[in-house]
């Protein structure tokens, strides 16, 4: 299952996120930091959806409030809610 997630507060406008029984299986991120977004992406990819939100959460970029992995963090959070969702329809 694949969501789109429409970042907010941050340098990057949107993220890209496969999910298949709950294990993140691909992480696009558009905008932003390139060779972070990227060394993010691939850390997660092959990662328990809930491990990598246990880690990304709350990660705050400068003064922000939050930072792209915290971002990360709550389009997971979305993913894993929809895959349940689907798995209980």
């Amino acid at each position: 299952m694949t969501i789109e997630y429409k970042t907010k507060g941050v340098c990057s406008q949107k993220m890209t996120v496969k999910l298949e029984d709950g294990v993140v299986q691909k992480v696009e991120i558009l905008g932003g930091c390139a060779g972070n977004s990227q060394g993010v992406s691939r850390l997660v990819e092959g990662m328990r959806a809930e491990d990598a939100i246990a880690k990304l959460a709350g990660i705050r970029c400068g003064f922000k409030a939050t930072s792209c992995p915290d971002q990360l963090s709550k389009a997971l959070r979305i993913a894993l809610a929809e895959e349940a969702k689907r798995q209980g329809a």
